[in-house]
């Protein structure tokens, strides 16, 4: 199963980010190439903790839910997330490209046995958990726009 630990995973996805450009065209859903870009920095920014988000309340919590998002079924297009991931403006796209790469990395050079941060939806995730659902959300966002 792919992860952001694994490095293989982050080479492929950040090839496929670089292959954007803030013109690319959405196959689905509202987002521009700039701001799903700014999205995906944000969610990684979310799982180091370096971005805080509110917790909600979710049925999603809990297994086998969790476990069957997290790890098995597909990602629904427009499914609802966190406020927090919505909230910055996209900057400069060669910053923003930058900002991206810079994330991914920080993500996976964070020691694994620190204290995780909570997701807003899925509540406490462990390290794979976390690997494993971020590689599956960027692919799901750099699919959006065929990449």
């Amino acid at each position: 199963m792919k992860s952001l630990h694994d490095p293989a995973s982050r080479t492929e996805l950040l090839t496929r980010a670089k292959s954007l450009s803030p013109s690319s065209a959405s196959r689905w859903g509202q987002l521009t190439a700039p701001a799903m870009l700014c999205h995906i920095t944000d969610s990684l920014r979310m799982a180091t903790g370096e971005l805080p988000t509110r917790s909600k309340n979710s049925v999603l919590r809990h297994w086998p839910l969790k476990y069957l998002i997290v790890y098995l079924m597909p990602f629904p297009k427009g499914a609802p997330t966190a406020p927090e991931l919505r909230a910055r403006a996209p900057g400069e796209w060669d910053a923003e490209q930058a900002n991206f790469s810079s994330a991914i990395e920080r993500f996976a050079a964070r020691d694994r046995g620190l204290p995780l941060p909570e997701h807003p939806a899925f509540g406490t995730l462990s390290a794979r958990a976390w690997g494993v659902l971020g590689y599956r959300h960027l692919d799901h966002h750099l699919r959006q726009f065929g990449v």
